[in-house]
């Protein structure tokens, strides 16, 4: 049976692993508010795609 014959340190296990860490896709910027979307849908929070009005959004401030 295969024993190590030192302890792995911390730093050679996490430089191993440094590779298996989750990634985000598919997340870009909305071009007119700045918000993180999901690529190739209208924003929700300004209702605008490809530069262009797509959805009228109420604002929360409407007094």
């Amino acid at each position: 049976m295969a024993v190590p014959q030192r302890r792995t340190s911390k730093t050679a296990k996490r430089l191993r692993r440094s590779h298996l860490n989750l990634k985000v896709s598919g997340i870009t910027t909305c071009s007119n508010c700045g918000e993180m979307i999901k690529q190739h849908t209208v924003c929700p929070h300004c209702g605008y795609y490809d530069g262009k009005e797509v959805l009228h959004i109420k604002s929360k401030k409407a007094n």
